[in-house]
Parts: C-alpha cells; structure tokens; sequence
C-alpha cells in the first residue's frame, strides 16, 4: 500500500486513515471538536506552521469534513466548521481521548473531563453494540466479508 492510495483500498480503515491519519489532521479535529473555528486560533493553540495548517484545513475541507464560511469581508476571512461527516469522527476522537486518558496519563489524572449535558455526569466514552446494546470488546467480535469485499477476511 502507498500512503497517497490508501483511499482507494478496499478496506474502510485505509480509507479513512487516508483522510483523517496524520497528527496534525487528528489535532485539528480536537480543537474542532473544541469549538475551535480561526485560522489563527488553530495556529496559536497547536503551534503549528501557517502552510501546514492550510494544507490540513484544504484537505478536510476537500473531504467534506469541514466547510469554510466567511465571518469577515475586508479581509477576507473564514471560519472551519465541522459537517455531519466531521461530527461522525467524534466516537473516534472520543475513543483515542479515553485511550490516552486510560495508558497515557500521569499521576496529575485527566487533563480534561467530558460531561453528558443530558444528565449531568462526567463520562468514559463506550462503544457497544447497534443492535444489541452490549458493550463490546475485541474478543467478542466475528469479522466476516460484506459485500463491498470479494475475498474471505482472515
């Protein structure tokens, strides 16, 4: 596999590892997910190059990820909003938060809590099943072919 094809590979990991894969793209979606929405905000919290944070911004713009609207005239300026398909990351990025949260951490605990607004609480993300409501784990799972795939999965 070469990194400039990975959205073209049969595998929906690929594809989205493809768009969403590099450091700098998963920081961008956090402070996304922050409220972030400047330019100038994204370069003075992440303290990154003016020409990356473009490039960055272009391609999940590009990707349907974000949208850009102005909110000045002279000059010209945008703000990033995330689409339905940027807010369909947030299990994503909230899963990598509970791992880093989980393995990453120190003894001064979470840097940052995240609470449900619907009840209150502060909470772990957990996945579980669709159609059951299980939380699921890794050995509980079967992965067999769909039919975007031909060839038997191992």
């Amino acid at each position: 596999m070469k990194w400039d094809t990975l959205d073209e590979e049969p595998c929906s990991l690929s594809r989205t590892v493809a768009v969403v894969g590099d450091r700098w793209t998963l920081l961008i979606l956090r402070e996304c997910f922050l409220r972030v929405r400047r330019f100038e905000a994204f370069q003075s919290s992440l303290q990154i190059t003016r020409h990356l944070l473009s490039e960055r911004l272009k391609k999940l713009v590009r990707f349907g990820i974000l949208r850009r609207v102005p909110y000045s005239e002279a000059p010209k300026r945008y703000e990033y909003i995330l689409t339905q398909k940027g807010l369909d990351l947030y299990p994503i990025i909230m899963t990598m938060v509970h791992w880093g949260d989980t393995h990453m951490g120190d003894e001064r605990g979470r840097p940052l809590l995240h609470q449900h607004k619907t009840c209150g609480k502060d909470f772990d993300p957990v996945m579980v099943c669709s159609e059951c409501g299980e939380p699921l784990h890794a050995k509980q799972v079967h992965v067999h072919a769909g039919p975007g795939r031909k060839e038997a999965v191992g």
